[in-house]
């Protein structure tokens, strides 16, 4: 019913920039809430920021200043521009959305496959 397609990973150097992009498709009913999560080899998946659709932001600590959320309700997008990237910025970045279908009453989360961002000289 939902899918999230995340697109913009690769290779980079330490201090350079990527922007990874979100789309999400299918019957929405209403969006709460999108945004981005990562997972590095031998660690959970923490949050790395969030943006509600009344443009309220959460980033985690490691990102502050270097990472920019920003989103289009209309177009159900969400976009992450990361800047000043470090080697512990590597990971695998999953797109989040919490939100409703029009089949349903309530929200749930969902998740994209992942895109894979290395940072490396």
């Amino acid at each position: 019913q939902v899918q999230l397609v995340e697109s913009g990973g690769g290779l980079v150097q330490p201090g350079g920039s990527l922007r990874l992009s979100c789309a999400a498709s299918g019957t929405i009913s209403r969006i709460n809430t999108m945004g981005w999560y990562r997972q590095a080899p031998g660690k959970e998946r923490e949050l790395v920021a969030t943006i509600s659709s009344g443009g309220s932001t959460n980033y985690a600590d490691s990102v502050k200043g270097r990472f920019t959320i920003s989103n289009d309700n209309a177009k159900n997008t969400v976009d992450l521009q990361m800047n000043s990237l470090k080697p512990e910025d590597t990971a695998v970045y999953y797109c989040y959305a919490h939100l409703r279908v029009f089949t349903a009453l309530v929200y749930r989360d969902y998740w994209g496959q992942g895109t894979q961002v290395t940072v490396s000289s």
